[in-house]
């Protein structure tokens, strides 16, 4: 068994192909959100318990790190400068924070799909309700496991995941959170083959 690490997790979720959940964190617990098949994103943003206008922050998580890939011990920030998560252990090492999570108009532009599809930002809307969330609410996420390059350019790239079955990022909550976690629907990003997530807290 790891260090720290208990035999049972306190919470457990499963997390279906093209789905999503919501579940509360206290601070300091910790979360290891699972590739169950390998190369295979997932979608997380989170908000404070006692603020819901306080956030999961792209921009200010790239400005107090000083760079766009974040890994073991980086800080994830909010909105409002204060700490979020840390990443205490991340055996992948790369993810992305730069893609707001695919939506229905993502679906049309890119693939070229007018009718219904199943999407994170509809996931994750739908698993933060609960919280009285909303999807105006739902910017851009911390995209685990998606694998982009940037060019010299500026271009980027979506490239398939690194992750292999069983492959885990482990975050530690830094205050009281509602988190949002889906299993990515958009197949570019999956190389093309949505698979399940699982999530232990403890």
């Amino acid at each position: 068994m790891e260090k720290d690490r208990p035999a049972l997790p306190i919470t457990y979720h499963h997390i279906e192909p093209q789905t999503g959940t919501a579940f509360t964190v206290e601070q300091d617990q910790h979360i290891r959100v699972i590739d169950v098949e390998g190369e295979q994103v997932a979608d997380l943003t989170c908000f404070a318990r006692c603020n819901r206008d306080e956030y999961l922050s792209s921009g200010r998580t790239i400005d107090y790190n000083e760079k766009i890939y974040l890994t073991t011990g980086d800080r994830l920030y909010s909105n409002l400068s204060n700490p979020m998560l840390t990443i205490v252990d991340d055996p992948v090492g790369k993810h992305d924070f730069l893609f707001a999570p695919c939506s229905r108009e993502m679906f049309h532009r890119t693939y070229g799909i007018t009718g219904p599809h199943p999407n994170c930002l509809d996931n994750l809307a739908a698993s933060l309700a609960a919280y009285d969330i909303h999807a105006a609410q739902i910017f851009t996420v911390f995209n685990i496991f998606m694998n982009t390059s940037i060019s010299e350019n500026g271009a980027v790239t979506v490239r398939p995941p690194l992750s292999r079955a069983g492959d885990y990022i482990e975050l530690q909550a830094r205050i009281d959170l509602i988190i949002g976690l889906t299993a990515c629907s958009a197949g570019k990003c999956n190389n093309f083959r949505c698979t399940a997530i699982d999530v232990e807290v403890w």
